[in-house]
């Protein structure tokens, strides 16, 4: 359905300017335009953390620029049910989750979109660096990289299925950021100039093993480099992630030649993190080959098509803000059924379980899925 036909469009207002303009450019094509401000969090909304009730005061002055009616809506026990307590689990587990990719599949393209449809909308909206586009040729529907490199936000979405992409627009794919704050600005938008949000609202911009601590019991234990050799005590597995190279409170060892892969006063990374012994591997040096893997596997699948792409050469992101690397994905099951493997040209570096594995044919995001492993360069413990 083109885009051009005048619709009943829902979107997403944040407060942030990304929406905002995505809001304006609809209400400019003749669309009728209703804003949704989604809070997804209410634990601690009062705190000096979270800035829920200053991004609605935003949405709402927006909301008003722009002649459009918006609606709070609460989604807080979804986003628990469905997004924080898988975030939980895969951190109790030794992981590291991206809570903002499941929040895109299970709140904002599932809880959003059945809330718009009931408002008899016939399309929603967001503020990501995106696109979609329907090939006439397979008959389905694309999710395309934004056109912005520096802001593209596909990653975040590869788990949107045709029946999401469908009904979703994303007019600020089309446009590069700088762009977009050039439009608030010239029609006086009055969050125009706002910081772009980082992370997720109910992490904010606290200390993060603060934060889990609320949640997750410590489980102290050691802290081994690649000799064996015990440098400190850790405060639990699940407060680290592979590649960290802050807060592990342990200093270079003064020993001659003591790295492998950076001198005696190299940094120390996380490298590997053992459940069954509770130790904490740490590595000097940033391309140390503990860091480095060939190939990974990845579990809990998600194709936008609906089914897996051929086996053959394609790109891959291990991890957000990463050029596509290389790689080579194997003939798998004939069902498609997990789990991806993908053994990239080049070593890619601290491939991190729990993370996602997104994979791409050029602008094209195929989707992915949950990192479970991954072949290290060289042998660990």
């Amino acid at each position: 359905m083109s885009t051009q036909a005048k619709q009943r469009v829902v979107v997403g207002l944040s407060g942030g300017v990304d929406s905002a303009v995505t809001a304006y450019l609809l209400k400019k094509q003749g669309h009728e335009v209703v804003a949704i401000f989604m809070k997804n969090w209410e634990d601690d909304d009062d705190s000096e953390y979270c800035s829920s009730n200053i991004d609605f005061v935003d949405a709402a002055s927006v909301a008003d620029v722009l002649g459009i009616e918006i609606e709070h809506v609460n989604f807080a026990a979804d986003y628990k049910d469905r997004v924080f307590a898988e975030f939980l689990r895969e951190y109790q587990a030794g992981r590291t989750p991206n809570p903002d990719v499941l929040c895109n599949a299970e709140i904002k393209f599932k809880a959003f979109l059945d809330h718009a449809m009931r408002l008899g909308a016939q399309r929603i909206a967001t503020g990501h660096y995106a696109r979609v586009r329907f090939n006439e040729a397979t008959r389905r529907h694309e999710l395309l990289k934004g056109l912005d490199p520096a802001k593209d936000q596909s990653y975040f979405l590869h788990r949107l299925n045709q029946q999401q992409l469908a009904r979703t627009l994303f007019p600020v794919g089309e446009l590069r950021k700088t762009e977009v704050r050039r439009i608030a600005d010239e029609i006086g938008l009055p969050n125009a100039k706002k910081k772009d949000s980082t992370g997720i609202c109910f992490i904010g911009e606290r200390p993060f093993r603060e934060f889990l601590n609320r949640y997750i019991s410590k489980a102290p234990g050691p802290i081994r480099d690649d000799r064996g050799r015990v440098l400190g005590q850790h405060q639990g597995l699940s407060f680290y992630t592979l590649g960290q190279r802050q807060g592990l409170g342990i200093g270079g060892i003064k020993e001659k030649g003591a790295a492998r892969g950076g001198g005696e006063h190299a940094p120390w990374f996380v490298a590997r993190k053992d459940m069954d012994s509770n130790t904490l591997w740490v590595v000097q040096g940033h391309d140390h080959p503990w860091l480095l893997s060939r190939s990974l596997a990845a579990d809990d699948l998600s194709w936008v098509a609906g089914e897996p792409p051929a086996p053959g050469r394609y790109g891959a992101k291990s991890r957000y803000r990463q050029a596509d690397a290389a790689c080579q994905m194997p003939a798998g099951p004939a069902d498609g059924t997990a789990p991806l493997q993908l053994d990239f040209d080049e070593a890619q570096w601290a491939v991190t379980p729990g993370q996602s594995a997104v994979l791409y044919d050029g602008d094209v995001c195929l989707g992915g899925g949950v990192i479970a492993s991954a072949l290290p360069w060289a042998h660990t413990p």
